[in-house]
């Protein structure tokens, strides 16, 4: 069985010093009320023990990866694989998408699946990116090489690129989409510089028959979950975003999000 994280006592002793158990809980307890459930106690765990720097991790380089264990490695694109398709046991869709990595030592394939898959689609990784995979699972692949997955407790960090010159927002309080909702990624969670939360979502609409992905930040990732797939709905305060050849769609005002009859 693959062990994919620290459970919550592994965290605890990670913090011992400077946060007691029942302070622990405590402040587990305060942010999944205060997030209003969005994010689960365990992955607040998580997040709070890595705010804290205590949850950093050495560096593995590829060579030294062993299956069935927990890893971050840092990395480069070497090729990024077609997105497959496949069904998940429940019937519903899933996606995948293979990349192979290297650093100064060996290679070895990272597998990302669906949400994660998006920093693909949204050009962030490419051949020649610099990637560095956070708490990855390691298995031995079906070519019987070494494969490291991002779970549950996975991360994904990805080099700072700058766009300055590809990439120019252009905001109007009056840009709004309308259309009927087919799909909601996972919530990812992350942390701001200032230490607080931070949420972000990809959903798509369908408009006049045109698929959108738009990307819903902080509020509006709360919000969105009251809906369902197939609800009409509105989003204000869209601003769009040209980067590498394509245009993105960001909500990140709050109240932005509408239902319409």
């Amino acid at each position: 069985m693959l062990r994919m994280h620290k459970t919550k006592t592994e965290l605890l002793e990670l913090i011992a010093d400077v946060k007691p158990k029942k302070e622990f809980e405590k402040e587990i307890n305060r942010q999944y009320k205060l997030y209003d459930e969005l994010v689960d106690k365990d992955t607040i765990a998580f997040l709070i023990v890595d705010e804290l720097g205590r949850n950093t991790q050495s560096i593995t380089k590829i060579t030294d990866l062993a299956p069935n264990g927990d890893y971050t490695v840092v990395g480069r694109v070497l090729n990024v694989s077609d997105s497959k398709t496949f069904k998940r046991k429940n019937g519903s869709p899933g996606k995948v998408i293979n990349l192979e990595i290297t650093d100064e030592t060996a290679t070895c394939r990272l597998v990302l699946w669906n949400g994660d898959i998006n920093a693909i689609k949204n050009k962030e990784i490419q051949q020649g990116t610099w990637i560095k995979i956070i708490n990855g699972y390691t298995k031995t692949g079906y070519t019987g090489g070494m494969e490291i997955n991002l779970g549950r407790w996975g991360l994904l960090e990805v080099e700072p690129i700058d766009t300055s010159s590809q990439s120019q927002p252009q905001k109007s309080p009056s840009d709004e989409i309308t259309g009927v909702l087919v799909l909601k990624e996972p919530t990812k969670a992350f942390f701001r510089d200032d230490g607080e939360f931070g949420f972000v979502t990809t959903i798509t609409m369908k408009e006049h028959n045109i698929k959108k992905e738009l990307i819903l930040w902080d509020r509006n990732v709360k919000d969105i979950q009251s809906y369902h797939i197939g609800d009409r709905i509105t989003l204000k305060n869209v601003t769009k975003k040209w980067c590498n050849g394509k245009t993105e769609f960001h909500v990140t005002q709050n109240d932005s999000v509408e239902k319409r009859t």
